[in-house]
């Protein structure tokens, strides 16, 4: 045990070989320390006072040097992360979130939406993915969006310090499958893929993960054109010679707006089931190649799935989880996403996500990827069935140092999921086996 971190140099020792540079090893767990320990504010002043340092110069040289490259560190994350939670039955989390600042001189920062504040504001955007098991996520990627003003100015990025090859016009989905491939370098074990309706509304997104051989559950918005599962293409009348649908597509809320509606406990809470009205129906999604009109032939077929909220809210989804998957576990399957958003507050609130006052690219990253280790060693703790120093339920390494929430006494899990692995996606047979019905 080292300065009220119990065997923290013990777990950093995969970490500190990657750095390799002795003042790095030297450096690196003296910056964790200061994201765990009590300092309020995570920035690199009061990080110093906190660990009884001089000054924080050398903390500032350690997370913002361009001369050294930190991906090796982002590797040892992934296997730590795979360690601790991967598997058949994990989900990958792909999802975004804000971090509100001021000026205009931080790299990436634009007027945006920001989720933190619910409206649009001054921030910078991450693409973030999360490894998640059993409502116990491990964040093991965060990387900066570039918003068009930036990438259309690249004297402002290099003043910055963007890397060339970074200045590029890039959706938030590209970035995700991007992040997705180092990932799946780094032999991270899931058994699905989960985004929101900011990437499932994109074709080209759901294509990507479907070429990579992925299973997957996206949100998408309420008028997005799908055609009935058993729709046909027929030869053209008039002028026309490529095939067209035999019917006219429809929106998502309107074709399940005819279907059954049934009340799904997905999981049982903290505070009692979790349930909620869904209805579900195969369908072809109208993301093909255009025919008329805007309109686009039919493509694959997969899952429409609706969900009726009490507050009267219903939200739409498309995944392509087996035919045979049943309601329930569709409904769990989407729902098992709400667990990024737990990380991202713990990251912000507990670790100083957000906390960075540096101006340049390579800071902001290291920074963001620093709090990502840290969090993975609280879930080391806490899988472990260890509590950092201190006494009672909620105690942490020390007044008001960082902790990890407790997840709910019972969670969804993908029982006997196929592990994603480079050379072996395979849908999850786990979600087959539950489903005897089709909804």
């Amino acid at each position: 045990m080292s300065g009220g971190l119990p065997d923290l140099d013990i777990w950093l020792e995969p970490f500190l070989a990657a750095v390799g540079h002795k003042k790095r090893r030297l450096w690196a767990p003296l910056y964790l320390r200061g994201l765990l320990g009590p300092s309020e504010r995570k920035s690199l002043q009061p990080m110093a006072a906190s660990l009884g340092l001089s000054g924080h110069d050398q903390l500032q040289h350690f997370v913002a040097s361009p001369a050294w490259d930190d991906a090796p560190l982002w590797q040892v994350l992934a296997e730590q992360a795979d360690r601790l939670v991967g598997g058949s039955r994990a989900a990958l989390v792909i999802d975004d979130t804000a971090l509100p600042k001021k000026g205009s001189l931080s790299v990436g920062v634009e007027r945006q939406y920001c989720g933190q504040l619910g409206k649009r504001a001054n921030c910078q955007a991450l693409v973030s993915l999360t490894l998640a098991s059993a409502e116990v996520p491990v964040p093991i990627g965060l990387r900066l969006f570039l918003p068009e003003d930036w990438v259309d100015d690249p004297e402002r990025c290099a003043a910055a310090g963007v890397p060339e090859d970074e200045v590029v016009a890039r959706s938030k989905g590209a970035i995700a499958l991007t992040e997705l491939d180092r990932l799946t370098t780094a032999r991270v074990r899931f058994g699905l893929v989960l985004a929101d309706a900011g990437y499932g509304a994109s074709a080209a997104f759901r294509a990507g993960l479907s070429e990579r051989g992925l299973t997957w559950a996206v949100g998408i918005p309420r008028n997005q054109k799908v055609y009935d599962a058993d729709v046909q293409l027929v030869p053209p009348g008039g002028r026309k010679r490529r095939p067209v649908p035999d019917r006219e597509p429809e929106d998502a809320e309107a074709v399940l707006a005819n279907q059954s509606w049934r009340r799904v406990t997905w999981r049982q809470g903290s505070k009692g089931p979790l349930a909620a009205r869904f209805a579900a129906t195969r369908i072809r999604v109208g993301d093909g190649a255009v025919w008329a009109n805007n309109r686009h032939l039919p493509g694959d077929e997969v899952w429409l799935v609706g969900e009726w909220r009490s507050s009267g809210e219903r939200k739409y989804y498309l995944s392509n989880l087996p035919p045979r998957t049943s309601l329930r576990a569709l409904a769990a399957a989407i729902k098992a996403r709400w667990v990024c958003e737990q990380a991202h507050q713990q990251l912000k609130q507990e670790l100083g996500l957000g906390h960075f006052e540096g101006r340049f690219w390579t800071g902001l990253h290291r920074h963001a990827l620093m709090t990502c280790i840290a969090f993975a060693w609280l879930q080391h703790l806490r899988l472990a069935g260890q509590r950092p120093t201190g006494s009672g339920k909620n105690a942490g390494l020390g007044s008001g140092t960082a902790t990890i929430a407790e997840p709910a006494s019972s969670a969804p899990s993908y029982h006997g999921a196929a592990a994603h692995r480079p050379d072996h996606a395979n849908p999850m047979p786990a979600l087959q086996a539950q489903a005897q019905t089709t909804a």
